[in-house]
């Protein structure tokens, strides 16, 4: 959703890849060999996902190699990865250790590979939520004039409490520490199925003293003295389970008291681990390589963006491109990735990714001089392809890809036709036989899927035919290549080799299958390679690959392929055609309440395996079974999240149809928020989309949110606003514009130094190239005034940010839900405001533009 005028919203992205662990300890029977290892991504202790599992690997060291990507929904502590030992003989999985980072430690981490120490893990260490607790101090005179002191201690609420075994039945301890080590412990009343209870309980705790009456002054000092006597007040959470292991430890916090005096405090807390935590446990449990790349972007309106915005999009009109303010992001910011992602995005967004790709297209095939070059190089033009093409050709790849993988991976046939790699058994000749059946399954979905082609990628590829006829009229090859070297080598084939990656399988691909895709995936590369001139087959290093590619890749998929590059650059405006079949969007396990059908029917919560298309959502009882329900889009009259207090269960949500609602529970928040956007994306246009809806259950012949006994009473609350969007690649174009901000203001100086050379070149007249760092900037002029005006967009951007982070400091107290105590996040707000406000409220960035601002653009 987009920001309101005024309004600024976090979003948060995580990529994360999961490289290896080394140095693991051995078993707790010391015995060496293989075992089966996997790694597990959580937000704080919620999973979110797991890696495929390492099987059979060496017990000291394992390889995972996975990356994960995705948005994170919610505020959270950690992110944790734990490792797990699977248990096959005994069928469950032993927890190894874990690597821990705070959320306001992963700058330090961002986009480097680094290797963290494998912690322990046990029930003391593993806490989250936060406590509101009010603590008063009480004087009370009774008869004689014996004074009586004492302390008030009322736990109020918490949230987000940690779920033990599937459950959280919470309940609080409160123990008064006296100065004479004394100890009083009192507890609440335990509160079920509930991460978040009420308990609003208080608990007295007193000392006495008797003074005489003629010391009304002196008791009221003496009530400081008095109160010193309660030392520290420890309130600690427990999860009730009555059974043989007793009640759970949740997280604790402690509250001094000496310095008390006569206030009273109310504030949140978050939970702490006990002091004993990890301590009774093994040190050195090995390590784990990460490489870590987190986002956390406050984006504003979108007219924040506007100049910003303006000048990115007007970059294909700059002559020459290098001075375009697209080229100087390309090349001044060092995360290239996230430029081209963002870049890509948001040229996509506004409908100008076609100008933008062919501006920068025509600069980078005007340098040319050998044509087996071209685009080969990881350049900006060829990024933002690549990346244009995981954008808008994810469901061209399943529809083209996924029934033939489903199959490898279903059969499971050994393909390995390397003499030297053959397992005890296998047959070679049979090996070769099962990779030709493979070879022409892969290739003939491919060959005969160009008008499946999404549009964009059309037009993008009859652009780079155009431009090579232009540049290369003589080698009529190049007319092939240019586009082979993006579809098959960038497109398809990394997709066959990394199906997970590109969302094309959840399975865990065991050793064989994923060497039989790599035979696949060379020979697609190969494939493509073979509309030049050159003999593809000669580019095998392996005399077994290249026998594979003359025997078996024939003159019909040389002519195929020639057909099908001709088909996907000869539509000028891409193609058209409708799509009759349904396109799958998402499918997984979910949990779903039933819904009742009968008057008299039982509502109890079953999993099932859901898939949602363009024109349907349906569930069954596993993957490939009968559908058992079948809700047309048409029918979803709105998708919104259930109050937690309706089932006492997170990450649920609701469908609103005509006449019932059908609640479901998603595994995770990443999954809920995903369901949620396809679901509210591809019903978004439905003209009878309901305008309220019921937040909380119809239970007990009454809505839990208004009370209303009607069923079909009207909502009660107005419907999310969701942004119109494609369906088929949403872009939140603001979201993308604040990234890129961010970039350049990460990397402002360099800007500035750019600027100053141009300014130099302009003011004596130096018409010819300026470099500086390995940046050739053609014409300096032209260049100066491109970076002008994007130092004073950034500027602006800028101070919007600082007014903001000062309304933030001033707007939420340290202590509140927003802000509980322990909140380091809140601390270095605090302490950056007030490094900004010793430096005169302006900043580097600031500084920097107020110098370039005196000097006419």
């Amino acid at each position: 959703m987009a920001a309101s005028p005024g309004q600024v919203r976090l979003e948060q992205r995580l990529r994360v890849k999961i490289g290896e662990a080394k140095n693991l300890v051995l078993r707790n029977h010391g015995s060496g060999g293989q075992r089966d290892v996997y790694c597990a991504i959580s937000l704080d202790q919620e999973e979110i996902f797991r890696s495929a599992t390492a099987e059979k690997t060496l017990d000291m060291s394992v390889f995972f190699g996975e990356e994960f990507q995705f948005d994170i929904p919610r505020e959270f502590r950690f992110l944790s990865f734990y490792l797990y030992e699977r248990d096959r003989p005994m069928k469950t999985d032993k927890i190894m250790g874990k690597v821990s980072i705070k959320k306001e430690h992963l700058h330090k981490y961002h986009g480097r590979d680094q290797w963290f120490p494998i912690t322990p893990v046990d029930a003391d260490s593993e806490v989250q939520g936060k406590v509101h607790v009010e603590v008063r101090p009480l004087q009370v005179r009774h008869l004689n004039d014996c004074c009586q002191h004492m302390v008030e201690v009322k736990i109020l609420e918490c949230s987000d409490l940690a779920i033990i075994n599937g459950s959280c039945d919470p309940l609080a301890s409160v123990t008064m520490i006296y100065t004479n080590k004394k100890q009083e412990t009192k507890r609440t009343k335990a509160k079920k199925k509930t991460v978040s209870p009420h308990f609003d309980e208080a608990f007295m705790f007193e000392q006495s003293n008797q003074r005489g009456g003629s010391q009304d002054r002196e008791n009221m000092y003496s009530l400081v003295e008095e109160v010193a006597g309660f030392q520290e007040v420890r309130v600690a959470l427990w999860h009730d389970s009555p059974g043989v292991f007793g009640n759970v430890f949740l997280g604790e916090v402690k509250i001094p008291l000496s310095d008390m005096g006569l206030k009273k405090r109310d504030a949140w807390y978050f939970l702490q681990p006990r002091n004993s935590a990890g301590k009774n446990q093994r040190g050195d449990l090995g390590t784990l390589r990460l490489n870590i790349h987190y986002t956390s972007d406050n984006v504003f309106s979108s007219q924040s963006y506007d100049s910003l915005r303006n000048l990115i999009l007007q970059s294909t009109g700059v002559e020459p491109i290098t001075a375009s303010v697209a080229w100087l992001l390309g090349e001044v910011v060092p995360q290239k990735h996230d430029v081209v992602q963002s870049l890509t995005r948001v040229f996509l967004h506004h409908g100008q990714v076609v100008p933008f790709v062919s501006a920068f297209a025509r600069h980078e095939i005007s340098k040319i001089t050998d044509t087996n070059t071209i685009f080969r190089g990881n350049t900006l033009v060829s990024k933002c392809i690549d990346e244009l093409m995981k954008l808008v050709g994810h469901h061209y790849l399943r529809s083209t890809l996924k029934p033939t993988l489903d199959l490898i991976f279903r059969e499971r046939k050994p393909c390995e036709i390397d003499p030297t790699k053959l397992q005890p058994g296998e047959s070679r000749e049979a090996n070769l036989c099962n990779l030709k059946e493979y070879i022409n399954q892969i290739l003939k979905p491919i060959i005969n899927s160009a008008l499946n082609c999404p549009p964009v990628m059309c037009q993008i590829f009859s652009e780079l035919k155009e431009l090579a006829n232009t540049y290369f009229p003589n080698e009529r090859e190049v007319r092939y290549s240019v586009i082979s070297g993006f579809v098959f080598l960038r497109f398809f084939a990394p997709a066959i080799l990394h199906p997970k990656l590109f969302d094309l399988t959840s399975e865990q691909i065991d050793p064989s299958t994923q060497r039989t895709l790599t035979l696949l995936s060379k020979i697609v590369q190969s494939v493509g390679n073979q509309v030049s001139s050159r003999q593809p087959h000669q580019s095998f290093r392996e005399s077994y690959m290249r026998e594979v590619f003359a025997h078996y890749i024939t003159d019909k998929h040389v002519e195929g392929t020639r057909t099908f590059l001709e088909i996907l650059s000869s539509i000028p405006n891409g193609s058209q055609k409708a799509h009759d079949t349904p396109v799958i969007l998402k499918e997984g396990i979910m949990i779903k309440r039933a819904q009742g059908r009968k008057k008299f029917g039982i509502k109890n919560f079953k999993t099932r395996f859901f898939r949602l298309t363009t024109h349907s959502l349906t569930y069954s009882k596993t993957e490939g079974g009968q559908p058992l329900c079948d809700i047309p889009v048409e029918n979803i009259l709105a998708v919104e999240r259930v109050q937690e207090s309706s089932f006492k269960i997170k990450n649920m949500f609701q469908l609103v149809q005509e006449g019932r609602t059908l609640y479901i529970q998603a595994m995770n928040c990443v999954e809920e928020k995903e369901w949620m956007d396809l679901l509210t994306k591809v019903c978004q246009y439905n003209t009878h989309r309901l305008k309220q809806y019921h937040p909380g259950a119809y239970i007990n012949s009454n809505w839990l949110c208004c009370k209303s006994p009607s069923e079909h009473a009207p909502g009660c609350s107005a419907v999310s606003n969701y942004l119109d969007c494609d369906l088929k690649v949403h872009i939140d174009s603001d979201r993308e514009m604040e990234r890129l901000k961010s970039l350049l203001v990460d990397n402002f100086a360099y800007l500035e130094e750019l600027h100053n050379m141009c300014e130099k070149a302009n003011l004596y007249g130096t018409s010819q190239e300026v470099s500086i760092g390995g940046v050739v900037m053609e014409n300096p002029a032209r260049t100066y005034q491109s970076l002008h005006s994007l130092m004073s967009s950034v500027h602006q951007l800028q101070q919007e940010h600082e007014n903001h982070q000062l309304r933030l400091k001033h707007s939420v107290t340290y202590g509140s839900k927003q802000a509980p105590i322990g909140d380091d996040n809140y601390l270095l707000l605090a302490s950056n405001i007030a490094k900004f406000k010793n430096s005169g409220g302006t900043g580097e960035v600031d500084n920097a533009v107020r110098k370039t601002s005196s000097s006419p653009c």
